[in-house]
């Protein structure tokens, strides 16, 4: 079994999720009370979400890649990023750490591409609706999918019940009503399926709020991780 080096920490919740989901697979695959070796480095939020906030991308790319680097010294065979945003510096982290990582969209772009789909909608934060080098670009150049985002208001708002509740572990039934409109106007603009593109927003959406398949980028993330482990 090989050794995961996970960044975590972006949020705590969602590193709870990663690590829940690939030890119970572990041991699913393997029995017993077998469960993953792992390295998790942990991240102070509050200071990451105020580099992100502030635009200094160049910092937090540095402190994303010496995590990868004392992972890999530590002895990760190989990294996984516990958030879609910070994906946004995968590049620099692998060729810092030397060892290779797991990228968010590719096990995603997979299970699209496997569904038959060639547009889907996307829920995120700002960051990750935003700029197509965290997700969109790589599931068009690598799988031929295109990726649609909320309009404006939608997409703000989206933003804020991540960046105000999800992080603060409050789920809500007046997001999650919010969060199923949102969802229903992107099936209108012809979404096929929906990305969950921020690893919390499962906590807080099920299948039954969309018409269309939900694709989990956190569960299909850790799944992806148990299979290169198990290698």
């Amino acid at each position: 079994m090989k050794t995961i080096g996970m960044i975590g920490g972006v949020s705590w919740e969602s590193s709870r999720l990663y690590y829940e989901i690939i030890n119970r697979e572990v041991q699913k695959r393997l029995g017993g009370v077998h469960s993953a070796k792992a390295l998790l480095w942990s991240f102070d939020l509050d200071e990451m979400v105020g580099l992100q906030r502030s635009g200094r991308w160049d910092e937090a790319a540095a402190r994303m890649a010496d995590a990868g680097v004392r992972l890999a010294r530590a002895g990760a065979d190989f990294l996984i990023i516990c958030c879609n945003t910070m994906h946004l510096m995968s590049e620099e982290v692998e060729r810092a750490a030397g060892i290779p990582l797991l990228h968010i969209a590719d096990p995603l772009g997979a299970k699209i591409e496997a569904d038959g789909f060639s547009r889907v909608g996307l829920l995120g934060s700002c960051f990750t609706m935003e700029d197509d080098r965290i997700t969109n670009r790589r599931l068009a150049e690598k799988f031929g999918i295109e990726t649609i985002v909320p309009e404006k208001s939608d997409a703000a708002e989206v933003d804020r019940v991540i960046q105000e509740e999800f992080v603060r572990s409050r789920f809500l039934d007046s997001s999650r009503a919010r969060y199923r409109e949102i969802m229903a106007r992107l099936v209108v603009r012809g979404a096929q399926g929906i990305i969950l593109g921020c690893t919390e927003i499962p906590l807080l959406v099920k299948p039954e709020d969309a018409s269309v398949p939900l694709y989990d980028t956190t569960r299909l993330h850790a799944l992806a991780t148990v299979n290169y482990a198990l290698v």
